[in-house]
């Protein structure tokens, strides 16, 4: 009896491993690695058509280079699923996106084979270049490879790098990961030649002989034949825009393609000098068939069945907050001409995808671009438009300066809807939205709103489309809403004022945003221990209701502020007002509930709220300590 053979990706747990391999092997060996990508993925959830499409690209690259010594750059790294399991993490690759197990995307403390952790797009070319330029200075000679897509292409930070490679002439080379074809298409097996031919030693010696040749003849008539030459090549082998910036450019060339990637690469690693960029084209979602039949390729997913492609739902009915936002806004704007949408490359995962559907016109994708997409607001609001800009909390830190300079110095009414404010589990620490309370809270003019659930966010919707007084900020959450009745259309709220949801008389609970619901439970565990507890919704961080705050203050004898945010927000805003109003001097217990002053790992989101202290158990044992009192276990349902 035959003896079944050992799969290959068995005989691979590091790339030296994989560079022992006989060449024959690798197209075998990408085949058994998407398989195990697409099966780990459908247990974990997460990125998965990022990761599919570039699976030989990722086979290549490890065979032809020396990682970890030469450096590999994945930019944003939701495509680094692949990369992980051939770089010793296969044996913890099921623990993705899970509680102390690997993180979504890469991450110097997890692995030597992560020169560079990243979970924002746009930023490989710069690191690389650093890296490149450490390396020079420090007598090394290692390969320094950056890999990025076309849509991080589309931001202004990448080509800042390209700008600075390109003049300074640092050795360094890019590949263009172009899994949309949207910048252009390979022509097959001429295509792939000509990408040969260009990459090799008889080519580029050429190109150096002739640059040494016409160096005695002077820059001018150096940077003539030069771009003579290049230009030449652009009309075979495409666009100039890449050697203009300095880089030597290469493709397209088909990135599933093993015999068309690894002899381009070897070339690039055996010959030339200064920056070079490769132009790959692949496949996002590339080799499972609902992956590639699915709009977004199945960017990300959550736990799947692979014979069907069906994704778990989640368990309860109610609407996301992204719905209701995007839903509430379409509302609005058929009420309102002058409501407009901007997006930075998220429409699908801001709601925004649903307002193009009924406003195409009043919608703009700026492509992954948040500085150019605020100022672009800006110019909106100035000549009259009511502008939503709808970033995560996470992206919009990356526009802080236009935030600042922008908008808020001129007071212009620019709309900033805040998605994925708070924790957002699985993500991990690069995709929390921790700090928008704290960086927008603190400049002058600005509202700063926060929903306490579905309902409060679509009043606080139409708020902000009435608000023209200067700009103003709503934040809410990840995930589904509380399941609260909606109203058909959101009120208009009092700037600046809060709301009294339950009275009580010895502890009062000031909440900011959908940590309201563990309030309430806390203040029925303390109600039951005989600590009379009142419960307020802030609804604002600025401006702050200091009439309802003093009232607190006044009539408690404990004050604890909760909000999903990070110190130096909210809490501290009230804390600030209690102590210039002179309301700490009579003895009030004052407390601060907040995100930990740390970037927080990936969990599931009850585990997060515990560890955090945010849920109503965390909530009872700070009034618990303030008093005094040893903590007690939450009572049980039905406990007099």
């Amino acid at each position: 009896m035959t003896r079944p053979a050992t799969p290959l990706l068995d005989t691979v747990q590091f790339p030296a491993d994989l560079r022992r391999l006989d060449e024959s092997k690798l197209q075998p060996l990408a085949d058994e690695l998407r398989a195990e990508l697409i099966d780990v993925v459908s247990h974990t959830g997460g990125h998965l058509g990022a990761g599919l499409g570039v699976v030989e690209l990722t086979v290549a690259l490890h065979y032809v280079f020396d990682t970890p010594q030469d450096r590999l750059i994945w930019d944003v790294g939701h495509q680094a699923y692949p990369h992980k399991i051939l770089t010793g993490r296969r044996d913890r690759i099921r623990t993705l996106r899970q509680k102390d197990g690997l993180s979504g995307f890469t991450r110097r403390a997890e692995s030597e084979y992560d020169p560079f952790g990243a979970a924002h797009s746009s930023t490989s070319i710069s690191a690389g270049l650093g890296m490149a330029v450490a390396r020079d200075l420090s007598g090394a000679t290692r390969n320094i490879i950056s890999v990025i897509g076309d849509g991080a292409m589309s931001a202004g930070m990448a080509f800042e790098a390209l700008n600075n490679a390109g003049a300074m002439n640092a050795r360094l080379i890019v590949i263009l990961n172009d899994n949309d074809m949207s910048i252009a298409r390979p022509t097959g097996a001429l295509s792939a030649y000509l990408a040969r031919l260009a990459s090799g030693r008889t080519y580029l010696g050429f190109r150096d002989f002739g640059k040494k040749l016409t160096s005695y003849l002077g820059k001018r008539v150096d940077r003539a034949i030069t771009r003579a030459v290049e230009h030449a090549r652009g009309y075979v082998t495409g666009g100039t825009l890449f050697e203009e910036m300095g880089f030597f450019h290469i493709g397209p060339i088909d990135g599933h393609n093993l015999d068309h990637l690894i002899p381009v690469l070897r070339n690039v690693r055996d010959n030339g000098n200064g920056p070079v960029l490769i132009h790959v084209v692949t496949q996002k979602g590339k080799g499972y068939a609902p992956a590639e039949a699915a709009a977004d390729k199945y960017h990300g997913v959550n736990r799947f069945d692979v014979i069907t492609g069906a994704q778990a739902k989640a368990p309860t009915n109610a609407p996301s907050y992204t719905r209701v936002f995007a839903d509430s806004l379409i509302r609005e704007a058929a009420e309102d001409e002058r409501i407009v949408a901007i997006t930075a490359a998220m429409p699908s995962g801001t709601g925004l995808d649903l307002f193009a559907e009924a406003f195409p016109a009043r919608t703009f994708d700026v492509g992954i671009a948040e500085q150019h997409a605020v100022t672009f607001a800006a110019g909106m609001a100035a000549d009259g438009m009511r502008p939503f800009c709808a970033i995560y909390s996470t992206f919009l830190q990356r526009a802080y300066d236009q935030v600042v300079h922008d908008v808020a110095i001129q007071g212009l009414p620019v709309r900033f809807a805040i998605d994925r404010a708070g924790f957002v589990g699985a993500d991990g620490p690069t995709h929390c939205g921790a700090f928008d309370i704290a960086y927008l809270a603190t400049l002058p003019g600005f509202t700063v709103m926060a929903a306490a659930d579905e309902a409060e966010l679509k009043h606080m919707v139409r708020t902000a489309a009435e608000h023209d007084s200067g700009p103003i900020a709503l934040r809410y959450p990840r995930g589904e809403g509380t399941g609260v009745e909606l109203p058909e259309r959101g009120q208009p709220l009092a700037i600046g004022k809060g709301r009294l949801v339950k009275e009580g008389a010895k502890v009062a609970l000031l909440s900011l945003g959908t940590r309201l619901a563990d309030c309430l439970a806390a203040a029925g565990e303390l109600d039951a221990h005989g600590l009379s507890t009142t419960v307020a919704d802030a609804r604002f961080a600025k401006p702050l209701d200091t009439e309802l705050i003093g009232r607190l203050a006044r009539e408690h004898a404990v004050l604890v502020t909760v909000e999903e945010g990070s110190i130096g927000g909210f809490g501290s805003h009230v804390a600030q007002f209690l102590a210039m109003a002179g309301l700490l001097d009579n003895g009030l217990k004052f407390r601060s509930l907040f995100l930990p002053d740390a970037f927080v790992g990936q969990a599931s989101m009850p585990v997060m709220y515990a560890d955090a202290g945010l849920d109503a158990a965390g909530i009872v044992a700070t009034v618990f300590s303030a008093i005094g009192r040893d903590a007690v276990p939450l009572a049980r349902k039905g406990a007099s």
